[in-house]
């Protein structure tokens, strides 16, 4: 406990506070550092990440808060012979925070070594991916069809081409979020069917459609300020809904790793593996209808979603063109490729995968001057071109 006197308080005091000014310039040096290389060496991109990591939060707001503390204590503190007063408690808080704060320094330190190694980054990224799976867009909005509830005819969906009137944006930027209650109960209280015209992601033209209505008819601005209200656009894409965005993330480390001035194959197998644990999850689920019924079994919204193959091809179309004279990254893509074949359980994924399998096999005969290496790149292309879906049992799969 501290016993000394208004004149040691206000000078421990004043010690911590100069001194946690001083350590938090030093972490935002560090931060600012850690942000310009991941920047050059990982990609613009990932700044987001970084900027949000909560123990760099936590680090900057321990500092902060000790100096605010130790400020508002010397204000308590009353000089002279009568009124002197010396707040003995507050300011044996004081010490023990600056004690803390330096602990604090000490993990940061750590924790900057570990955050800015490639492949905590790439995990990091990996993660984030994944939990953008879990929340994939369309099955936020209304309710699966029936078993029973036939889909939409040829005619019906002709028809909605034909006479569905759009709404148009009424700002330019790339869609964010989408609002899917919104929509759902507008589209109840206006009694149509509206289809999105765009998905997270998107850049949206002002003036552009961002969806369309049936049945046509008068409606007030009203309706499309409303509609616009449930589309968010920013100047950048977003990992909320977009899944297509944390996928690229990793597909530009990959290919910033294997650019020739920085030459890093084993970064670029490293975003392959998480890029492949994503698709393998993603191969098992049900994709969800576009086709989203009200409480009643009313369609009222379409939401085209994002299809396998189309995230299979964002995934490897770049790595395999940037990487088609590397021997260990086209390995690692076709053992990928088999893997991810191994989950996939519709014929239509299990032939993305297996015609950009063939495309890996046809720049590997360009590209690789020695004949072993094209040896072990067909051994692997046979393994993706006869696998079988792999069997195991509920409780040792991850995917159930």
């Amino acid at each position: 406990m501290f016993a000394g006197g208004p004149d040691g308080a206000s000078a421990v005091l004043s010690v911590i506070a100069g001194s946690m000014t001083t350590i938090a310039g030093v972490v935002f040096s560090m931060t600012l550092v850690v942000l310009s290389l991941a920047s050059s060496q990982l990609g613009p991109r990932l700044l987001r990440s970084f900027m949000r990591d909560p123990p760099t939060q936590v680090v900057l707001g321990t500092f902060v808060a000790t100096f605010l503390y130790c400020v508002l204590v010397m204000l308590t503190i009353r000089r002279g012979d009568e009124e002197a007063f010396v707040p003995h408690l507050s300011v044996t808080v004081g010490v023990l925070l600056a004690v803390i704060s330096l602990g604090v320094l000490i993990y940061f330190i750590h924790h900057v070594a570990i955050s800015i190694q490639a492949n905590q980054v790439v995990a990091r990224v990996g993660h984030e991916l994944i939990d953008v799976l879990e929340r994939l867009f369309p099955e936020t909005i209304g309710q699966r069809p029936a078993e029973s509830a036939p889909a939409p005819d040829a005619a019906f969906l002709r028809r909605l081409d034909r006479e569905a009137e759009p709404v148009c944006s009424s700002g330019d930027g790339y869609l964010q979020f989408i609002d899917a209650d919104a929509l759902m109960t507008l589209a109840e209280r206006e009694d149509v069917v509206v289809r999105l015209e765009c998905h997270p992601g998107h850049y949206v033209v002002a003036g552009g459609p961002l969806l369309r209505v049936w049945p046509t008819g008068q409606r007030a601005d009203e309706f499309a300020g409303e509609v616009n209200a449930a589309f968010a656009l920013g100047n950048q894409r977003t990992s909320g809904q977009d899944i297509e965005f944390a996928l690229f993330e990793l597909v530009e480390i990959a290919v910033r790793a294997l650019s020739p001035g920085i030459n890093d194959p084993f970064t670029a197998v490293a975003c392959i593996d998480r890029l492949g644990s994503a698709l393998c999850r993603l191969a098992t689920r049900e994709m969800p209808s576009p086709y989203r019924h009200d409480s009643e079994g009313k369609l009222r919204v379409i939401a085209p979603s994002p299809s396998f193959p189309a995230m299979v091809d964002a995934g490897f179309d770049q790595i395999r063109q940037h990487g088609r004279t590397n021997a260990a990254v086209s390995i690692r893509l076709m053992e990928t490729l088999a893997a991810i074949k191994a989950f996939a359980h519709r014929p239509d994924d299990r032939e993305a995968l297996l015609r950009q399998a063939e495309m890996i096999r046809r720049g590997a005969w360009q590209g690789f001057p020695e004949q072993e290496d094209r040896k072990a790149l067909e051994e692997s292309y046979r393994a993706v071109k006869q696998g079988s879906r792999r069997r195991c049992r509920k409780n040792d799969c991850p995917h159930g």
